[in-house]
């Protein structure tokens, strides 16, 4: 169970830009008439620098548990929704461009390895054609994972990876495996017949068919604090790099649109065809570095859970959607190729860190070698 704090709203994080700085310091007043005022843009790119991925972060952050000091009337405010388009705009045409530099070959652009709990894949081939439909597209997404490249986060803490290492691996999934689950919900009211009942599927096991020691979120808070980690809601997010709210931005904004719902579907059929191996090597680590059973909990259930999640996501739910929307099969290409090129440079990042014997967080100490 989580605890009472585990369950309060998180707290807004320190600015890092201009954007931000102006944000947060709005949306700890009340929302008025004149709304939030002219917004000045990001200092850095949305996707991979700090201010942009923070901004955004805090704007979405109004559609999940929101914060504790921001008046819930601001979720829907007009000008600040006009602030959260500008960057999703941005932010779409920066994926759009990685997912065709990765599907063009451009190894520079991805990695085998996310620094989720599920590793992230980048491929080359995919459904292609204009009315999306060429093309079968579970073998389309089979082929973006045979294609992959990178390192592997998870085999370097199964082999070799220290406890500090562990924890700062942990802290950067928190992000988003502490609401594990919320951004796929969005798709369940949009979708129809079988693709509908496929997701309802998978969600159900990551709810744990409404257990609430079983919600795969709260199996990570376990997690966390038998490594010692704070996992209360956003406890973490001033120590994080900015690329490390990509992890939850993409698929909060697949998650928010509507016409974003394949690409929503893509991100999620890549992780569930993905997830076993490095779950299991997750779990492996933790064993190796003597950590107690209720610790590789949340790893070991999805090794069995993904089993079986990863036919129902690219049989029951991603064929299934094209079949009933041929149009929808690029987007969903697009979503897992998007989501292995983010998941990938974030592992790399993480990895370069270790290498160089430094932490992968912001203002720490260099992590014990």
């Amino acid at each position: 169970m989580l605890t009472p704090a585990e369950l309060a709203q998180p707290r807004l994080p320190e600015p890092r830009g201009a954007l931000s700085e102006f944000l947060l310091d709005r949306l700890r007043r009340a929302p008025g008439a004149a709304g939030l005022g002219p917004a000045p843009g990001a200092d850095d790119d949305v996707l991979y620098g700090e201010d942009g991925p923070l901004s955004l972060y805090c704007l979405y952050g109004l559609h999940y548990r929101g914060f504790a000091e921001v008046d819930d009337d601001w979720e829907w405010e007009p000008s600040l929704l006009a602030v959260r388009r500008r960057l999703e705009m941005d932010l779409l045409a920066r994926l759009r461009a990685e997912a065709d530099a990765a599907a063009a070959g451009d190894d520079g652009a991805a990695g085998d390895d996310g620094a989720a709990g599920h590793d992230g894949v980048a491929g080359h081939e995919g459904v292609a054609g204009d009315d999306g439909a060429a093309g079968d597209v579970a073998a389309a997404l089979r082929e973006v994972i045979a294609r992959a490249g990178g390192r592997s986060l998870s085999r370097r803490l199964a082999t070799t990876g220290t406890l500090e290492e562990f924890r700062e691996y942990a802290m950067h999934r928190s992000l988003l495996q502490l609401i594990e689950a919320d951004p796929h919900t969005w798709a369940i009211p949009r979708l129809t017949g079988a693709p509908k009942a496929a997701l309802v599927e998978i969600q159900a096991d990551e709810y744990g068919h409404g257990v609430e020691r079983d919600m795969h979120q709260n199996l990570f808070a376990v997690t966390m604090r038998a490594l010692d980690l704070d996992a209360r809601p956003g406890a973490y997010l001033n120590r994080l790099p900015g690329p490390a709210f990509a992890t939850v931005n993409v698929p909060s904004l697949f998650g928010l649109h509507r016409r974003l719902r394949g690409a929503l579907v893509g991100h999620l059929a890549l992780f569930e065809m993905t997830s076993v191996e490095p779950m299991g090597a997750y779990a492996a680590a933790l064993r190796r570095l003597g950590l107690a059973a209720g610790a590789r909990h949340f790893f070991e259930v999805h090794v069995v859970a993904d089993a079986h999640h990863q036919t129902v996501a690219a049989r029951d739910l991603a064929a299934a959607l094209v079949a009933q929307d041929p149009a929808l099969a690029v987007d969903v290409v697009f979503g897992a190729r998007a989501t292995t090129v983010v998941e990938g440079r974030c592992a790399e990042a993480i990895l370069t860190a270790w290498d160089e014997g430094r932490s992968s967080l912001r203002g720490a100490p260099p992590a014990p070698r």
